[in-house]
């Protein structure tokens, strides 16, 4: 049986100005994304690499509901 872990991050950019948050399966992966600029979004325009934060979750609803808090 595999567990599923998922993940609710925040990062910055260089000089902690701009704050991102998000929610993904492959924190790792996600974080390289970001510094790839891979896609041309917020994380991009704003250069938010910098990982400051993150929790992990089994269940992905969590996940989502924590990262709603977090926003509100």
């Amino acid at each position: 049986m595999q567990i599923n872990e998922f993940a609710v991050y925040i990062t910055t950019n260089k000089v902690n100005t701009v704050f991102y948050t998000g929610v993904t399966s492959d924190l790792s992966g996600r974080i390289l994304q970001h510094k790839q600029k891979i896609f041309k979004g917020f994380t991009a325009k704003y250069d938010c690499h910098k990982l400051v934060y993150f929790e992990q979750f089994q269940w992905i609803q969590d996940a989502i509901d924590r990262e709603k808090q977090i926003k509100a």
